[in-house]
């Protein structure tokens, strides 16, 4: 795990710029660093040692010198493509997965990208054709951001290198603005820098002379084989998940796991069968502690569990640090919990295992549940149901009320992902800026397209995976992770498991006793019954309860009111949201959040 930066070379002297570049994104990689400049080309690297720790440092060229390569990343079946490109001929210098890459782009071109299995994100300088060919893994489980600015291509692994270079221009993308506050986070390719482009989970790219084009190399295609009967799929899942645990294990250094009270990680520290796991959690209430769990299973499976509880103080004093690290605002709470169990992780061991990505493909967040827990309320007539929903929009928002209005709705009107917190009338009314942001919709229906015909459950899955699994889910991981300096593995995100995932049929992805059906009956051989049944919890954290303490509503009513705040809201209308919250008129606490973590995010680079 690692990270890079480069650019087209228009420079005098392109040293000083690239290691400034370098030095910012540091955290990604402190065990070593190397640069690589041309008249043509600046590339600069960051390592984190995990496989081949004396001999695999970048930027790394293949045996005549043509191809360079930066890579951040894990190739987990780097030793089988090792063996088939030996035999082709290629000779190799090092026992890196790295170079795995270089060698099997000089023997298939892009094709070698159908061929990996792994995460990844890396660019190859072509000397012969000046030509720059970059990729990102299958699900973006790695970033890669790119921008075109006054004759110069800048690349790599996070946006906050750009801002080092003379020919970037930082500008706020207010258009981001409008779309984060429905979604919490960015949804679009194009970020909150103005210019700065995200490259797409599934795409790589050619730049050359100027002109950059962009292909996606792989889809999810969900195709239901209503065959074999459930335990047949128990078994398959079973075998699957051990054999990606076993390939996501591979290191040259200590691997530990994260723990929660959830089916997900339990499952993964289960197979995984390493030394150590790590919890965070809240004060002692249960609801948002998971910590007397953790030890309890790590010792039903024989392993030591190392737990930390997170005080209010270290949360909000952190606060700022984590969206400098974030590159982008991202209001989900759980980001910051996320930080500390890799903080704490870090000070062990280099990499950890963790559970992310089991609910988008194998169908567990609650909601998946809806369309068959209201299947009664659909056999009203759509007209009546949209006359019912049209006078419940007119009343206090409040359970039952939400309620009708979401059912007078089609799934693709009223499912962005599981998050929704600003409606498109809600963000213009505490907004003082006008943007062309697209109406939700509008993001969403390219998704949707794709999955016509398919039932509500697969739709809901399709877009998650599309959306809020890379905006929100592995953004967190990566950026949590990295700030320090952590290597963090995702084994329920391999292509040989979503190959698998996709055949499943959604009667034994999602029933009305519960979600992810199938996988809980494989988590049941390795974990006990109150683990694999157990409802699916999130990353609690209690916001809702802070923000009703003087001390933290006194904190987010000044950023509400200040300066910055008035440049883009209506701060009146702000402090009426959060003095209704803590007099609890409503639970406002994920609208307050969004708005307070823009305003955080927007000090910390443009303040």
């Amino acid at each position: 795990m690692c990270g890079f930066v480069g650019f087209t070379n228009e420079l005098k002297d392109a040293t000083p710029v690239l290691q400034k570049m370098m030095d910012s994104i540091a955290h990604r990689g402190p065990d070593s660093e190397g640069k690589y400049i041309d008249d043509k080309i600046a590339l600069g690297f960051r390592r984190l040692s995990i496989i081949d720790l004396s001999q695999g440092h970048q930027p790394l060229f293949n045996e005549d010198g043509s191809l360079v390569l930066t890579f951040n990343g894990e190739i987990y079946n780097y030793q089988t493509l090792r063996e088939e490109l030996i035999k082709c001929g290629h000779e190799f210098s090092t026992n890196t997965d790295s170079e795995v890459l270089l060698h099997g782009y000089e023997q298939w071109g892009k094709s070698l990208l159908k061929k990996l299995r792994g995460m990844f994100a890396f660019v190859i300088w072509n000397k012969n054709t000046n030509e720059l060919f970059g990729a990102r893994d299958f699900f973006g489980i790695k970033p890669m951001y790119y921008a075109n600015m006054n004759g110069t291509f800048m690349f790599g692994s996070e946006i906050k290198s750009f801002l080092h270079h003379p020919h970037f221009e930082k500008v706020l993308n207010e258009t981001a603005l409008e779309n984060y506050l429905t979604f919490q986070y960015s949804p679009c390719v194009e970020t909150f820098f103005k210019g700065v482009y995200k490259l797409l989970p599934a795409h790589c790219f050619t730049y050359k002379g100027g002109k950059l084009e962009t292909e996606r190399y792989w889809e999810i295609n969900f195709d239901a084989d209503e065959k074999p009967e459930l335990d047949e799929w128990v078994d398959m899942i079973s075998d699957t998940f051990k054999n990606s645990v076993e390939a996501h294990k591979i290191a040259d250094v200590e691997v530990g796991s994260f723990l929660s009270s959830g089916v997900d990680s339990s499952y993964v520290a289960a197979v995984a069968n390493v030394d150590k796991t790590f919890t965070v959690g809240f004060g002692e209430d249960e609801k948002y502690n998971e910590i007397g769990y953790a030890k309890e299973f790590s010792k039903y499976i024989g392993k030591e569990n190392i737990s930390k509880v997170i005080t209010p103080e270290e949360y909000w004093g952190n606060f700022a640090k984590i969206q400098y690290h974030m590159d982008e605002p991202l209001a989900d709470p759980a980001a910051v919990a996320l930080y500390f169990v890799c903080k704490l992780a870090s000070e062990r061991v280099k990499v950890v295992l963790s559970g992310e990505g089991a609910d988008e493909i194998f169908g567990g967040y609650n909601i998946y549940k809806e369309p068959d827990d209201m299947a009664f309320y659909n056999a009203i007539p759509k007209p009546i149901r949209k006359g019912i929903g049209a006078i419940a929009s007119k009343l206090p928002a409040k359970r039952g009320v939400n309620f009708l209005i979401r059912r007078s709705k089609d799934l693709e009107e009223r499912f962005i992902g599981n998050a929704y917190i600003f409606s498109e009338e809600e963000r213009k009314n505490i907004l003082t800026i006008k943007t062309d942001a697209p109406k939700a919709m509008e993001i969403t229906k390219p998704f949707y397209d794709k999955v016509k015909g398919k039932d509500n459950v697969t739709k809901m899955q399709y877009l998650d995976l599309h959306l809020w699994m890379t905006g929100d889910i592995l953004l967190k991981a990566d950026k949590m992770s990295m700030a320090n300096s952590l290597e963090l593995r995702v084994p329920f995100l391999d292509k040989e498991v979503m190959a698998l995932a996709q055949r499943i049929p959604k009667r034994y992805r999602v029933t009305k006793e519960n979600t992810k059906f199938a996988m809980r009956k494989a988590a049941l051989r390795a974990c006990p019954p109150l683990t694999a049944n157990k409802k699916k919890l999130g990353f609690p954290v209690p916001i809702r309860v802070w923000l009703k303490e003087d001390e933290y509503f006194n904190k987010v009513k000044a950023a509400f009111e200040s300066e910055n705040a008035k440049k883009f809201f209506n701060s009146e209308k702000l402090v009426s949201l959060l003095c209704d919250h803590r007099d609890g008129k409503y639970d406002y606490s994920r609208k307050i959040w969004t708005v307070y973590t823009f305003l955080v995010w927007y000090d910390v680079y443009f303040g």
